[in-house]
């Protein structure tokens, strides 16, 4: 029996979100990773998207966008016919969802994923020009009762978003509750979104609602040119042993990953993909008529989860990266940008390392992403694992890390005790640490944390801090399971 379980009703508050991809092979990858993590999210919307990169096209409208006008009706273009890649995923899911629920009984049901997927602005890049059920529900989910921030994860365009916020003004721009509207709406929405991949966001979003938070996590590290800024010991990640043995042998989840010279396209015969190819050259693969835009790698390696950065901050409660853009976590650190009163960017936030030393030079501007990239894979590879093990001893499950109070006011010049409990579900040995995740937090000077590898330490609040200022520190579990996992709490100290 299939047992339905409403995630919003065990364990503590979910980040809720909604999705919007467009079908690319790192889309697939990525809406595999975070069917995965759906225990750890109240998932309001799995929307199909286009980008200026995949469309359906009707055949017959021609249509106009700032920068470009065409005159020819607007074929399909890298969308297959009866394109359900999101449903394949859920599909595979359904399959291992029994399993699933030995590990965790929040997981919803594939009946559930399914009735919250819809199809958006599809047929064309950028097109807003009707309603779409993916729009709707959009609209509906920021217009409702529930005052919880949506996460709007953008890895397609943003023209399926749009559509929705002038639905919205076009219901209630003429009447007397429309600033209180655009304002709760504008708190409401919190968009993330990777790059801008076709107008909508710049023509309409922007100067439109201008005070709705939007963070661009648009990085190489998850995505096609990972190779470039991942660190060489994590680069094992990449490579086709660890994918093997860890994700593309590991069930109908890990069946369905996308790796390269796997033998699929998502789109026969689409020139700019090239991936399902393995032992050609990008000269040989050009004369064959591949459009190459990423050198070709060996057989089995990752290819590119270029979204992930997306749903990563939601994923890990603990370190509330979710919580605020400049907070960091799985999915990057966040700079403040001047395109908007409450805009940001991951690229360019950066980390050093523990130490205090800097990554390599061409890391530097993504370090507060990869940094965590192990930590994030090894999950991955253990909540696979739950797909296919029907016992919950038959896989590892990360520490769990409690602080008591996680968000405390501090004096300048004292001393404070932190203590966390820590304990694992499996059993394993738990080696824990304190850090200060110095860039997180506004106070730039170190912090000196006595014990800091136990599970109480002692925080010597500086004594040149100034009120207002803020202190991150991370209390960080790691087992000796197979992957070995980590769990993590935050607490962030404000100096009065």
């Amino acid at each position: 029996m299939t047992l339905s379980v409403d995630v919003s009703s065990v364990g503590p508050a979910r980040a809720r979100t909604i999705v919007t991809a467009d079908p690319e092979l790192d889309d697939l990858n990525s809406m595999i990773r975070f069917l995965l993590y759906t225990n750890e999210l109240d998932v309001a919307g799995l929307v199909y998207a286009s980008s200026r990169f995949h469309w359906s096209g009707d055949g017959k409208t021609p249509f106009f966008l700032p920068d470009r006008e065409y005159t020819e009706p607007q074929l399909s273009w890298r969308w297959a016919p009866g394109e359900r890649f999101i449903d394949d995923a859920i599909d595979a899911y359904e399959q291992v969802h029994p399993n699933l629920l030995v590990h965790d009984p929040r997981y919803p049901s594939a009946d559930a994923l399914r009735a919250v997927v819809r199809m958006g602005n599809v047929e064309f890049e950028g097109d807003v020009s009707e309603e779409t059920p993916g729009s709707r529900l959009i609209a509906e989910t920021l217009l409702d009762d529930d005052d919880r921030p949506v996460h709007l994860q953008v890895w397609a365009g943003t023209s399926t978003i749009a559509r929705a916020l002038m639905s919205i003004e076009e219901q209630f721009a003429d009447s007397p509750e429309w600033p209180e509207i655009h304002a709760a709406v504008s708190r409401k929405a919190v968009i993330t979104k990777f790059a801008s991949q076709d107008g909508t966001y710049d023509s309409y979003i922007r100067p439109v609602w201008p005070d709705i938070r939007v963070t661009d996590v648009a990085t190489m590290a998850w995505g096609y040119l990972a190779r470039r800024v991942i660190e060489p010991p994590e680069l094992q990640y990449l490579g086709a042993e660890w994918m093997r043995d860890h994700v593309t042998s590991v069930g109908p989840l890990g069946a369905l990953y996308r790796t390269w010279g796997d033998g699929r396209q998502m789109v026969p015969g689409d020139f700019t993909d090239y991936f399902h190819l393995s032992g050609l050259s990008a000269d040989e693969l050009r004369e064959l008529g591949y459009a190459v835009w990423v050198d070709p790698q060996p057989l089995g390696e990752w290819i590119s989860e270029g979204d992930t950065t997306n749903m990563l901050n939601l994923l890990v409660p603990g370190l509330r990266g979710h919580e605020h853009p400049g907070h960091g976590g799985w999915g990057g650190r966040a700079r403040r940008v001047d395109d908007g009163p409450d805009t940001w960017e991951t690229h360019g936030a950066n980390d050093t390392r523990a130490d205090g030393a800097a990554p390599n030079e061409a890391a530097f501007d993504e370090y507060s992403v990869t940094r965590w990239f192990a930590d994030a894979q090894n999950d991955f590879a253990a909540r696979l694992q739950w797909s296919v093990q029907p016992t919950f001893g038959g896989a590892n499950h990360a520490p769990v890390v409690t602080v008591e109070r996680v968000d405390l006011n501090v004096r300048a010049g004292e001393q404070l005790e932190l203590s966390a409990v820590v304990s694992d579900p499996d059993g394993d040995a738990v080696a824990v640490r304190w850090w200060h995740y110095r860039e997180a937090g506004s106070y730039d000077g170190v912090v000196e944390l006595s014990h800091e590898d136990s599970a109480a330490t002692v925080v010597e609040i500086p004594g040149d801090a100034v009120a207002g200022q803020t202190i991150h520190v991370i209390a960080e579990a790691v087992d000796d399971g197979v992957p070995a996992l980590k769990g993590y709490q935050r607490v962030i100290l404000t100096v009065v």
